[in-house]
């Protein structure tokens, strides 16, 4: 069932959402070579929970930690873990925040330290991407023309690789919600957009080939090359002339700016940031 949000609905999801943009803003702040990636997600649950929220991805369907950590290779769904963040690596993080009835879900990837320019570009590249999305989510558009978006950003523009085997979706009373949002498609295909729907847009966009392996844990997707991956997700509700992302990148972009440990060629300038 596809759900039509009142704005106090709305407004709900929006103090979720901007609850996951403090959460990662925190992230930003911690990484660093040498730290390891279950201590962020100890942070990240003692941080929702002192905010009076729950950690959505803790016991979903089995997952055993608070975020989805992905590190490299790793497209999404990795477990926090003893690995050390080393220079050079990206890093993947998806959080989920549950309060007052309503889920927030929402991804960053972070670059640590001296990031190969192919990578940093493929970062860019897909967090405009996202934008592009964003804008077409606007009524009486169809959610082919979000995935088409994405899809003519990345690969045909950039010849990357545009995993299909996992999407978007709908997001509000519960984490995961119809529709689904492929990140590709044809224009004025899939489902029709409605004012007030809420989606999450989230590109998962790989270096090399699109196509992916799930690991025997059952969780975690990786490059089916070894090729890096990334992944940015915002919580977005569908308006008259354009989505509008209800989580935020400005925050999480100024800790990423104030860590010496973090590489911002990624990073729109200040001056050309839209939607971020």
């Amino acid at each position: 069932m596809i759900h039509i949000r009142r704005e106090d609905e709305i407004d709900l999801i929006r103090e979720s959402a901007l609850m996951v943009t403090a959460t990662l803003t925190e992230v930003a702040k911690m990484l660093r070579p040498g730290i390891a990636t279950k201590a962020l997600d100890t942070m990240a649950e003692q941080f929702i929970r002192d905010h009076g929220g729950i950690p959505s991805f803790k016991g979903y369907g089995g997952f055993p930690a608070s975020l989805c950590i992905s590190v490299n290779e790793v497209v999404v769904h990795g477990f926090p873990s003893d690995y050390e963040l080393r220079d050079g690596d990206i890093i993947s993080v998806d959080c989920g925040f549950y309060r007052n009835g309503y889920h927030g879900d929402h991804a960053y990837t972070f670059a640590i330290g001296n990031v190969a320019p192919e990578v940093l570009d493929m970062m860019r590249i897909t967090k405009e991407s996202l934008q592009r999305g964003i804008l077409q989510a606007r009524a009486h558009n169809r959610i082919g023309d979000i995935s088409c978006a994405i899809e003519n950003l990345c690969y045909t523009e950039h010849g990357y690789g545009v995993v299909r085997e996992l999407v978007g979706h709908g997001v509000g009373k519960d984490l995961h919600e119809d529709p689904q949002v492929p990140n590709y498609g044809r224009r004025g295909e899939g489902k029709k957009l409605k004012e007030k729907m809420v989606l999450a847009i989230e590109p998962m966009i790989n270096l090399g080939v699109k196509e992916v392996i799930t690991l025997d844990d059952g969780w975690t997707v990786v490059t089916a090359d070894g090729k890096p991956s990334c992944h940015y997700e915002h919580t977005t509700v569908v308006r008259r002339n354009g989505g509008e992302a209800l989580s935020q990148f400005a925050p999480i972009e100024a800790a990423e700016r104030a860590n010496p440990e973090l590489h911002t060629g990624h990073l729109l300038p200040l001056s050309e940031a839209s939607l971020a």
